[in-house]
Parts: structure tokens; sequence; C-alpha cells
């Protein structure tokens, strides 16, 4: 089995389904290779139906049913391996439908059109593809909102880091956490950041020595000494290597590049991780700030969604989307005390986190849509 692409599933756009090499009798064959694309359709008709795509040529590729007129996807199906047979489940109503293939190294080839009558004038979920073109005002956009973030980050780090030296432990908590958060509102740019987030973010997870390693560093390692009434004095070079390696990356940071293709997958990458990491308290050094941490993880995913949505406007029922953000803040809020601080994770009741969970799962699932609508296409 091999999955294909799935855009939106429950949210009104277009939905592929898994992919067999099992040819069912009657359904239409259609086949693909470098030199034609789509034959084999003779009768078309409306309504659901599958085709199998076949690949007679040498190399893997890919094949999309689109509207020949306006691009728009009905179904796709990547990955076709030569030789092989993969399944296609649409639904179409009237209208001009064509096949377009893409085999690797090669520009998209577009079959013959057919024209179905005779069915309702609405098909089924269906997405125009974006282009690498189309995700360069985005990327442009996140990366200056990434740049001036770490503007920000920097002077936070070196309060802090003035704030250990002070040796007063409340005042470097508390600047800990608000530089902490502003790192973590830029969640979408970690890729590009490179070996610097690790040392700038990282856990003592796979360190042979724990949080005694000495690659333990960064934000983690000084919240382990803070909140453990390690002395002040040991951890002014903690703070002050932290204070350094943003500063570096700060300076640096030009001659990185956010890779467009990725603004989309980490729209729900970033709360996946939430998820994992922050509601099951995995990276609580002793804080307990992680439903902070995850407020924070929602602001930088809604920055992501900012940057994107003139894009999402037209391709995805963001009023659900936006619904669904709202609900996660609030879920979230809720276990904010009145002084601003945060109830830790383990002391949350058992409803609670629930419901936090729930509105975080949620908003997951919303989201997981935007990768495949946001995955640049070759059109022509």
């Amino acid at each position: 089995m091999l999955a294909v692409v799935v855009i939106g599933a429950g949210t009104g756009v277009a939905v592929w389904r898994t992919t067999s090499t099992t040819t069912a009798a009657g359904d239409p064959v259609i086949t693909i290779s470098r030199s034609s694309c789509g034959q084999g359709w003779t009768d078309p008709k409306p309504g659901p139906q599958t085709f199998q795509v076949r690949n007679t040529g040498a190399v893997t590729a890919e094949a999309d049913l689109v509207d020949p007129a306006t691009g728009t996807v009905f179904g796709e199906v990547e990955g076709i391996g030569p030789g092989t047979t993969r399944t296609m489940e649409v639904t179409l109503g009237n209208g001009t439908y064509a096949f377009r293939c893409t085999p690797e190294e090669t520009e998209p080839i577009t079959g013959p059109s057919v024209t179905i009558t005779g069915g309702t004038d609405r098909s089924g979920p269906a997405v125009v593809p974006v282009t690498r073109n189309d995700l360069l005002g985005p990327s442009r956009d996140y990366q200056n909102y990434v740049s001036a973030g770490l503007g920000t980050l920097a002077g936070e780090t070196d309060a802090l880091a003035g704030a250990v030296h002070s040796q007063d432990r409340a005042a470097a908590e508390a600047a800990w956490l608000t530089a902490h958060l502003t790192y973590e509102r830029l969640g979408a740019a970690y890729a590009a950041f490179g070996d610097s987030d690790r040392a700038i973010n990282g856990t003592a997870d796979g360190l042979p020595g724990g949080t005694a390693d000495p690659g333990f560093t960064g934000f983690h390692r000084l919240e382990y000494g803070l909140w453990r009434g390690e002395g002040m004095p040991a951890l002014g070079a903690v703070a002050d290597r932290l204070d350094t390696d943003v500063h570096t990356l700060r300076d640096g940071f030009g001659q990185l590049q956010i890779d467009p293709n990725e603004l989309g997958l980490r729209a729900h990458e970033i709360l996946e991780n939430t998820l994992q990491f922050e509601l099951t308290g995995h990276t609580d050094y002793g804080s307990g700030t992680n439903l902070a941490t995850a407020e924070a993880n929602l602001d930088g995913t809604r920055e992501v969604l900012n940057v994107l949505r003139p894009l999402l406007a037209t391709r995805l029922p963001m009023s659900d989307v936006d619904k669904w953000l709202d609900r996660t803040d609030k879920a979230l809020r809720s276990a904010q005390k009145p002084g601003g601080s945060w109830t830790p994770v383990t002391q949350l009741s058992r409803t609670q986190h629930e419901q936090i969970d729930g509105a975080v799962s949620e908003l997951v699932e919303r989201l997981a849509p935007i990768a495949a609508i946001t995955e640049p296409r070759r059109v022509s």
C-alpha cells in the first residue's frame, strides 16, 4: 500500500484515498509515461469513480486529475513507480477534465481533455495548486518576522544574563520565561536554525551525561539550574553561553533561508510538537511553564497562518481553522492564574488536561491539510 496526498478530510477540500496495486474489473486504466499522459479514459461519466493509474514509463511519476482551464486539482497520486498501478478515487460533476502527468526530470504533460455531462454541476473536493512563486511572498514575510523576533530575543537574553549575574533569582526566572517564549514563537524556523536550535533550546535527551552533560546548554539548562536552586555564580556561564548563541544566530540569520516549501508543514507540526513535548510535561526542567510555551506555540502557528492566509483563503475554510485557534487559546488560558502565572501540566485536573489536549488535537487535525495544499506543484 502507498498513501497518497490527503487534503482536508472533513473540511470540504480535496481528499485522495489510499492507493493499492490491485486493478478492479471495469475501472478505467489510465497510462502515463514521459511521452504520453492520460490515455485510456474512453468512457467519461459523472459521479464517484475509480481510476487505475499505470506508469508504463521508466521513471517514477505523479499524476493529477485537473481542470485544464484553471489547473484545479481533483485527484492526485504521487510516487508511481515504473510498471506500477495506483488507485485514484474521485467524484466528478459536469465539466472538462484531463490528467496532468509529471515524470521525474520532465516537464508536466497534460493529456487529452474529456467532457462530462448528465451529472450535477458540483464535483467532489478540489483545490487550486500552489506554485513555488506563490510561496515567495509568504516566505519573505515570515523571514522578516523571524528576523525581528531574533532582534527582540537578543535584547531579552542580554537582560536574562544581567539578572543572573546580579544573583537575583526571581528576576532571572522572570527574564528566562520572557525570552524563552519569544524563542518559542519562532517555531517554523527551527530547521533553518540548524545546530543553533539545539544549543539554544535543546533538552538533555540523548546526551550521555543527561542534565550533567556539557552538551546540555541553552534555555533548558538554565531552567534546570534556576528552579532547582543551583548557585547563581555557576549559572552565569550558562546564561552567557545562551546569550552568545542567540546573538550569533541573530547576526547570521541573514545568510540563512527558511525553506518556503516547509511553511505549510510547520502550520500543524508546531502544535504536533506541543502535544508531544509540552502537554506531556516532557520538556519541564523545573519552571512548570509548559502551558505558557504551548500558548507561545499557538502564537507562532497564528503567524505562519497569517503569512499563508492569502493562499489559503480560497483553498481552505479558514473560518473553521480560526474558530479552533480561538477555542484552543481559551482552553490554554483556562490554566493561567489570575496573577499571570501558569498551572504546571502535572497539576492540571483530569478534566482540564483532557479539554486542553482535545482542543489542541482538534486544531492539529484542522491544520493538517495545509501542508498538502501549499505543497508547490509544477503546472507547466
